[in-house]
């Protein structure tokens, strides 16, 4: 734990960075002045998400029985664990019998159905040990109808004329109520509320539920204040290039996701991702982490696993979310093949079993790690198009740091293949991460691929 004279000190140094940034700029304004002003934290920069649902876990649902898990979790490789919402539920308009985890009623408290503070810090303490880090869900757009500031600070709710709280507006997010960020005292109470976690209990950052809600400022000061306690990771539930420039290491990408489902249902072609990534290597820092997933926990409840949604085009949409631009991230339950929609307002455990996607998953986290072509942000390579002969079925390209390099090709359609490519980044001996075979590609090689199948190889 730092001394708050030493954290103040370090507040001071990053202030005084920022201020020479701003004079050096003003000495010159046809200097650049770098977008992203804060640094991702090392172990962050190859790190692969996984999300737990403490809740459906496991069969207990705690997180005594979910840190028996951690061992399974290091083998499979992922590095950055986020634990979904663990203060506890209000029950005042609760949705279901055991409500909605986002129904936060204190946030400086666990919720005593997943087990004691004692508890998370042993959690986290071992997932330390281990080489991983933990990042906790925040909701901090909207509380629990009984949350304790309800009757401590009734002010800080976003209330009508009548002085009564209300919801997010046309949501059906009728379990929950506003808070009003124009109040002073609950940004303090709110920052302090997350530095307390991270400095006392010992998690290294936070997943924020609808980042976007809550006022931008908010989270440039809290990240910053956080950051002086240690290094954390900061992923917005928010698609926003400004989101980078202070607070967030990551960001959703929703487009990504929505554009794979449009690939998967036959109503687009695989030049509709040409705009996706065209918008993320240029408008889009380089620093900037875009959250690739093909499940998450409300995907998984309200819209299906992501056999459902992605259908034959499941594998190569996985592959896809590891290779291309972005910090991959996988729901508990995928690694085993889960087919089941999880209860989202009860106990609904998830039924683990072997299946090849523990294997599939545990080689793509290992390939990334190794390749640092396919590291996050600015520490990974950008994507580099190579031009095929049927581009609205073959998405292809490479991704080179260094000597490192991957050259991916995926057939994005309901047809076979026949894939020709034209002069570029792709020629040379690769080895295919299938077959483990060395493969020469040259000017005249050629592919056939099946439906929604692809070939990956890697230098």
């Amino acid at each position: 734990m730092i001394h708050h004279r030493a954290r103040r000190g370090v507040l001071a140094v990053l202030l005084g960075l920022a201020a020479l940034a701003v004079t050096a700029h003003a000495a010159n304004p046809y200097q650049p002045v770098p977008y992203v002003q804060f640094q991702h934290p090392e172990w962050s920069q190859d790190a692969t998400i996984y999300q737990i649902n403490t809740r459906q876990f496991t069969a207990e649902g705690s997180f005594r029985a979910a840190e028996k898990e951690l061992p399974r979790l290091k083998k499979l490789g992922v590095g950055i664990l986020w634990l979904m919402p663990i203060h506890p539920i209000g029950e005042k308009n609760r949705k279901g019998p055991l409500g909605s985890p986002y129904a936060v009623r204190d946030y400086r408290a666990v919720n005593p159905e997943l087990g004691t503070l004692a508890d998370l810090k042993h959690f986290v303490d071992r997932a330390h040990a281990l080489g991983m880090h933990v990042i906790l869900d925040w909701v901090g757009n909207h509380t629990s109808w009984d949350n304790v500031l309800r009757t401590t600070h009734p002010e800080w709710y976003d209330n009508d004329a009548k002085g009564q709280p209300r919801p997010t507006p046309w949501y059906d997010w009728d379990d929950i109520i506003d808070l009003d960020y124009s109040q002073p005292a609950l940004r303090k109470y709110m920052t302090e509320s997350m530095a307390y976690w991270v400095r006392d209990v010992g998690v290294d950052g936070y997943r924020v539920d609808a980042a976007g809600l809550v006022p931008q400022d908010f989270w440039d000061n809290a990240s910053r204040e956080l950051r002086v306690i240690k290094p954390v990771f900061m992923l917005a539930e928010w698609e926003s290039r400004d989101m980078h420039a202070k607070a967030f290491d990551a960001t959703y990408s929703w487009s990504w996701f929505d554009a794979m489902k449009n690939l998967a249902e036959g109503r687009a072609d695989a030049t509709s991702l040409h705009a996706y990534y065209a918008w993320n290597d240029k408008f889009y820092p380089r620093e900037a982490y875009r959250l690739l997933g093909t499940s998450n926990h409300d995907k998984n409840s309200w819209e299906g696993t992501e056999f459902d949604i992605f259908g034959p085009a499941t594998d190569s949409t996985i592959v896809f979310s590891f290779v291309s631009a972005g910090i991959p991230m996988l729901y508990n339950g995928q690694e085993a093949g889960n087919r089941k929609r999880l209860a989202f307002f009860e106990r609904d455990p998830i039924v683990w079993q072997p299946s090849p996607y523990a294997d599939l998953y545990r080689r793509l986290i290992a390939l990334k790690k190794h390749n640092r072509a396919l590291w996050n942000g600015a520490a990974g390579g950008r994507m580099e198009q190579v031009k095929n002969s049927d581009e609205k079925k073959i998405f292809s390209f490479v991704r080179a740091q260094g000597s490192q390099k991957v050259f991916a090709v995926f057939n994005f359609s309901a047809q076979p293949v026949h894939a020709s490519f034209k002069d570029g980044p792709q020629i040379g001996t690769w080895r295919d991460f299938t077959t483990n075979a060395t493969v020469r590609v040259d000017s005249a090689t050629t592919f056939d691929l099946a439906p929604w199948s692809y070939k990956l190889f890697t230098q």
